[in-house]
């Protein structure tokens, strides 16, 4: 590898881009925080400011800080973002994209859109790629990127420049092997150094010699985007509760961000420390019928996290001593520990399994010293020479046969605890702030435990099938989908209009290897209802013309009602199952849409237990562990302060008030006339200290009304 360009410049980094690359450039970057925001804003002004030059980005993810719509909403939300996001730059992409001035010589293609954002986007719905996320990175060189750039961390290590890809390792890792594979592509690396990315081991962390271009300007580094965490309602409880009941000790867990990732995390920590409780609390949402499929005992063994995301759910686990379990890179070594024949702690044991099992050869050659010590099985201390082991002055012959060696070596040689071990695996990153604090903050120690890597191996088993097979048993893959079929197909990431929410992702990976792995299962939850133009709807549907998962690969569906195994049964007892977690406003009109097309019997009745799916019962179950502190609206705390979250409260109000005017007519006629008095905190916050004028006066009565 060349030595790389240092750039102390932004600008001067976008002069020689277009120095080497020419006028055309075809832009590949990382979804989330890897952006190197102010380097692509510097790129894309410069090309729109000159139609002669071309520019196409491909990304995912474009994150961007909220922003009030109402008078109400950017004086309530002005002051949070600027102390959640401190100087966190916007992307100007996104805002022409969503202005609909994207210039005619820029074109933006993302392979995963911020959930429900752009489907009224033209622009956004015809240039969106249907990728896996396993194969972005082939994708991306298929729209001939020539230019890939990502925000890395940096540090000094013995007079180098190391870097690390941070939060997003997944698609980067994967592209240069593709890259450098193929002699004849020519593509520009950019490494953009954001001082506030915390550095991550492991795979993440490569030579600066990896990318052509480096930069180190100081504008370059800013706050990271942090989305608050989301309020836990009872219904994601309940939900997160279920699939709880599934994850077993010992095994591999995969869940997502937001309130249903929460509740989840939440879930297993209160089976873990407060098991008693939680078996009352499954034994109430199953009605005293838990599904066969539940585990109701606490982790000795503990998790190992496999997922694309990391998320601060998976962070609360590993605080709460959760996810624990440590896998290694060695087939034999991994495959003793997952038989129980060793364990974690070194022992003269170990190193009999390891010559059993042909992993070392005995007298030790210099590569199976090697191994041994990249694995903390010999101790630093030990060094090789000419075939012996030696400690300080005293050496004797590398045999693990021969008695006097064997003794120095469980004297003298072995180490206390294997290294090397991964107990959270993740392709990129997204948190709230004191998410990426903790990385920051974590003991090298611990922080060693936390493999960021190549979405190819996360997401798949192609190409490391018997090692991911050994690491990845008992998995868990939990994720949320928006609608099931009542023939268990799932509708994750579209409408039936073709219309994109969001994208793909990794869900289609997850759930294939649920089915590849002999002991895995693929979960997929969903909220059982939704309000639809104001009106309630199922979200279990008969059919609908978008699939995400295909029915082949049902497996294990959940809403806040219960779990419904699909794995192996016939149409009719998916229905049956499916129908069983439906909300019971829904159940009569959705069996008997079956019955007529001929797929339950025609004397099937839905039985009396199955009929009491309300949002009231399931609420009424799980108050009263709520008022117990163990299911709280937001468990692992929150940006917003007890005042504002008063204030969103009031708003949520206003705003529901707004999209049903006969409500709002009501709420006017009671407010106006009346003279409640609030706390002027309430008031200073909002900037309705005064109102003048007859809309602001009229906006500060409805605001104290709803307090």
């Amino acid at each position: 590898m060349a030595t790389p360009s240092y750039f102390n410049s932004i600008e001067d980094c976008v002069d020689a881009l277009f120095a080497t690359v020419g006028n055309h450039i075809v832009l590949g970057i990382p979804l989330g925080i890897g952006k190197p925001n102010p380097l692509v804003n510097a790129l894309y002004q410069r090309v729109k400011a000159n139609k002669a030059f071309k520019l196409k980005i491909i990304t995912a993810l474009s994150l961007e800080k909220p922003h009030g719509h109402s008078d109400l909403e950017k004086r309530f939300l002005d002051p949070f973002v600027e102390r959640v996001f401190g100087n966190y730059p916007d992307l100007d992409y996104v805002t022409d994209l969503r202005k609909g001035t994207l210039p005619a010589n820029i074109e933006v293609s993302e392979f995963f859109m911020k959930t429900g954002d752009y489907l009224d986007n033209a622009n956004a719905q015809q240039h969106y790629i249907y990728s896996n996320y396993s194969h972005v990175a082939r994708d991306m060189l298929v729209q001939g990127v020539n230019v890939m750039t990502q925000a890395v961390a940096a540090r000094e290590v013995d007079g180098k420049l190391r870097l690390s890809l941070s939060s997003n390792p997944d698609v980067t890792l994967d592209a240069l092997d593709l890259i450098h594979a193929d002699k004849s592509r020519q593509v520009v690396t950019i490494a953009v150094v954001n001082n506030e990315m915390p550095f991550m081991p492991n795979d993440a962390d490569v030579s600066a010699d990896m990318f052509d271009f480096v930069v180190t300007d100081p504008a370059a580094s800013h706050t990271l985007f942090a989305p608050p965490n989301m309020k836990v309602t009872l219904q994601d409880y309940a939900i997160g509760l279920h699939a709880s009941s599934l994850v077993k000790d010992g095994g591999t867990l995969q869940i997502g961000i937001g309130s249903l990732g929460d509740a989840i995390a939440q879930s297993i920590i209160v089976r873990e420390k407060h098991n008693s409780s939680y078996f009352q609390i499954i034994q109430q949402i199953s009605g005293g019928q838990p599904n066969p499929l539940c585990e109701f005992g606490k982790f000795d063994e503990g998790l190992y996290g496999a997922s694309e995301m990391f998320v601060n759910g998976f962070m609360q686990l590993i605080d709460a001593g959760i996810i624990r379990r440590e896998v290694f890179s060695d087939p034999t070594l991994q495959r003793l520990l997952n038989d129980k024949q060793v364990t974690t702690d070194v022992t003269p044991g170990m190193l009999d399994q390891l010559l059993e099992q042909e992993a070392v050869q005995s007298p030790l050659r210099k590569r199976d010293f090697n191994y041994l010590k990249r694995y903390g099985i010999l101790s630093d201390s030990v060094e090789w020479q000419d075939g012996e082991l030696v400690v300080g002055d005293e050496r004797v012959p590398a045999s693990l046969e021969n008695p006097a060696s064997r003794e120095f070596i469980h004297a003298k040689c072995l180490g206390s605890k294997l290294r090397g071990g991964i107990f959270m695996h993740g392709g990129f990153f997204l948190g709230p702030k004191d998410f990426y604090q903790k990385l920051r903050d974590m003991e090298p120690e611990k922080l060693a435990h936390i493999g960021m890597s190549r979405i190819g191996y996360i997401n798949q088993l192609y190409g490391h099938e018997e090692i991911a097979r050994l690491q990845r048993r008992h998995a868990r893959f939990i994720n949320t989908t928006m609608m099931v079929t009542l023939l268990g197909a799932a509708v994750s990431d579209g409408l039936d209009s073709g219309k994109l929410v969001s994208g793909v992702g990794g869900q289609y990976n997850f759930v294939a290897m649920g089915h590849a792995l002999p002991d895995a299962r693929s979960i997929l939850m969903l909220r059982s209802t939704r309000v639809h133009h104001g009106k309630l709807v199922s979200n279990i549907v008969w059919n609908y013309g978008h699939t995400t998962i295909p029915r082949h690969l049902r497996d294990v569906v959940i809403t806040e009602y219960g779990i419904a195994d699909l794995r192996g049964q016939s149409d009719s007892e998916v229905i049956k199952r499916l129908l069983a977690v439906a909300d019971s406003r829904f159940q009569d009109e959705l069996l008997h849409t079956a019955k007529e097309n001929g797929k339950v019997a025609r004397d099937y009745e839905i039985p009396a237990s199955q009929r009491s799916n309300l949002p009231d019962i399931v609420e009424s179950r799980l108050k009263p562990w709520r008022d117990l502190g163990l299911l709280p609206d937001f468990p692992f705390g929150t940006d917003f302060t007890e005042d504002e979250l008063t204030i969103v409260r009031a708003l949520q109000k206003l705003k529901h008030a707004t999209e049903h005017p006969l409500e709002l007519v009501k709420m006017i006629i009671g407010n106006i006339f009346a003279d409640k008095a609030v706390p002027e905190k309430y008031l200073e916050r909002m900037h309705l200290e005064e109102a003048h004028g007859i809309k602001l006066k009229l906006v500060r009565k409805l605001f104290v009304g709803n307090l």
